[in-house]
Order: C-alpha cells, then sequence, then structure tokens
C-alpha cells in the first residue's frame, strides 16, 4: 500500500465492500455447479474461491470492527443515509452464503449451522429496518424515491438466500418462510425501482453497475426454489427472467465503463454468479445449451477477477477509501 492508505482510510469502507464476500461465494457455488461439466476441476476452483471468500471476509470484518471503534459515527451516517443504507443487507447476506458453500462442500456442521441461522435471522431484519425506514414521520418523498435504486433488492430479496443451505441444515420450514417473504417483496420492490426512474430519474452514474443486481432475484429464486422442491416449470420461468435481465442490464454496461472504479461494481457480481449458477443447474452435460452455460461462468469468472484485480490496484494507490463525492441533484 501507498502511504495514501491508512487505518484513517477505513472510515470510508462502507457496508457495501461486503458484495465482495457475496460474489466471491457466488461464484465458488457456481463452480460447483460445474463438477458434472467439468469434474475434479471444477471442484477445485470452487473451494479455492470459496476460501478467499473467506478470507476477504475475516479481513472486512476486522477492518469494520476498527472502524465502529475509531469511527462510530461514519458506521451510523451508512445506516441513515438514503442510498448507502441498503448495503448493509450485505454483511448478513455475506454471514449466509459463507455456510452455504461450507454445507455445499462439506455437508452438515455445527457451526455452520449457527452462523446460517445469525445470518437468515439478520437478513430478516435488516428488510424490517429497510421498511420501517418508510414508515417514519420524518421520511419525505425525495428521500424515499433517492433509496428505490437496484441495490434495494439486497436487503429485500435476500430473505430467498437461507433456502440455498436451509433444507440441508434441517431448516426447510424457516427457510421456506423466509423464501415466501423474499417472492413477495421482490414485485413490490421491482415496482418501486422502476417508479422512481419516473419520478426523479435514474440512480446516480456511480452507481449504474448495480443494474446487474436485478439479474440475482429471479436467479436465486429459481436454485432456492428447486431446493425446496418447487417444480421444473417455475425454475425454467424464473431462469428465463433472470435472462431478460441480463439484457436489459447489458444495455448500460458501456455507460458502467466509462466512468472510474468503484465499490459499486461489486455489484455485477454476485448476479452474474448466479445467473451462471442456474444456467449451469439446468443444463445437460451435452449440447449448446451446456457450451453457452460453460462459456456464461467463464465470463462470470472473468469479470470477478478483473473486479479484485481492480480492487487491489484502487487499494493500492488510494482511489477507493476515499470520502464520497456527492452526487448532483438531480441524480
Amino acid at each position: 500500500m501507498t502511504e495514501r492508505v491508512s487505518f484513517a482510510s477505513v472510515q470510508h469502507l462502507g457496508f457495501a465492500w461486503f458484495a465482495m464476500v457475496m460474489g466471491l461465494c457466488g461464484l465458488s457455488l457456481a463452480w460447483l455447479r460445474a463438477v458434472p461439466h467439468w469434474g475434479p476441476v471444477a471442484l477445485q476452483v470452487s473451494l479455492v474461491v470459496g476460501v478467499l471468500a473467506g478470507l476477504v471476509f475475516v479481513a472486512l470484518i476486522g477492518l469494520k470492527l476498527w472502524r465502529w471503534l475509531h469511527f462510530p459515527e461514519a458506521l451510523l451516517e451508512d445506516a441513515r443515509h438514503p442510498l448507502r443504507h441498503v448495503f448493509v443487507a450485505t454483511l448478513p447476506s455475506s454471514v449466509v452464503l459463507l455456510p452455504t458453500v461450507w454445507v455445499a462442500h462439506h455437508g452438515y456442521s455445527l457451526w455452520a449451522d449457527g452462523v446460517w441461522m445469525l445470518g437468515a435471522v439478520g437478513l430478516l431484519l435488516g428488510t424490517v429496518g429497510v421498511i420501517w425506514r418508510w414508515l417514519q414521520p420524518g421520511m419525505t418523498a425525495d428521500h424515499f424515491w433517492r433509496g428505490m435504486t437496484p441495490a434495494l433488492f439486497i436487503p429485500v430479496v435476500g430473505n430467498v438466500l437461507p433456502a440455498l443451505a436451509g433444507v440441508t441444515l434441517g431448516h426447510p420450514v424457516w427457510a421456506a418462510a423466509q423464501y415466501g417473504v423474499a417472492i413477495f417483496l421482490w414485485p413490490i420492490a421491482l415496482v418501486l425501482v422502476l417508479a422512481r426512474i419516473g419520478m426523479v430519474g435514474l440512480w446516480p452514474q456511480r452507481m449504474l453497475p448495480t443494474t446487474f443486481i436485478t439479474m440475482a432475484p429471479p436467479s436465486v429464486l429459481a436454485l432456492s426454489g428447486h431446493q425446496l422442491g418447487a417444480p421444473d416449470t417455475l425454475v425454467h420461468m424464473l431462469w428465463g427472467v433472470s435472462v431478460f435481465f441480463t439484457l436489459v442490464s447489458l444495455t448500460v454496461l458501456k455507460r458502467c465503463l466509462q466512468q472510474p472504479f468503484g465499490m459499486p461494481f461489486w455489484g455485477m457480481s454476485f448476479p452474474l454468479a448466479a445467473s451462471a449458477a442456474v444456467s449451469l443447474h439446468l443444463a445437460p452435460t451435452q449440447g449448446w445449451v451446456h457450451v453457452l452455460a460453460m462459456a456464461w461462468l467463464v465470463a462470470a469468472s472473468g469479470v470477478i477477477g478483473a473486479l479484485l484485480l481492480a480492487t487491489v490496484h484502487g487499494l493500492w494507490h488510494g482511489r477507493l477509501l476515499v470520502a464520497e463525492t456527492p452526487a448532483p441533484a438531480q441524480a
């Protein structure tokens, strides 16, 4: 690190950094889905990426504790910010996904069960917290609509994540109940996000990469639905919706790449990995569909690898842990 990066910079370490853990966990699970296609190689890649996700999580938790002890006001500001508060849910989402990766590789364990429960409850409380903000007397229409970005899907639809490992861990009822919360709130959140465009315009330019988050809900609803015994027809329908939002998200890719790298780019990672995972789940082991699914996994891996390199480069040159530039008033 250069001298421009110090522990004082940690005051700018927002919750959005846990999107790195989500993306890496999602990629690990996607490569695990590739085992029937590529065998032991895919299994080893999945393990390595899963371990990397765990290491990143431990590092971020340590830095978050430092930030909480030395810059508590910055932590509270994240929770109160009209745009950034939804990223708080990336922490419990990571706490759910890490034991999910473990269970996928090693099966049931007591520690995974306990951590999974902690993350599942945290996600539910996070969703309640977001909606609680909407009901406060001081909430203005301006603040309300500015918070309606694709990042809203993280706390609102994040409740679908516990079902990925809930059945294996012996909690099918809780997993199904939280899945119900997600599938109920997803269309509501989608309508609110679309309405925001008409009310105040598109989300700020720096958050444009979060458009890819729209791919995540249908992808994970399909994977979790399969775990809960949903009919194949429903899984196929949700995969189709995921493909649709993939195409929609690609329309903003050029504009995303025209701006400097920032942590919102990590919003692309988990959705791409989840889309690859559900595509591999549905793909046969031979044929053109198989080729497309494997190509999508390679593409998602390349994007996440590029995000890792960009993050290391940004940290080295002191460009990431800096005060946020206020968005223009019309954004």
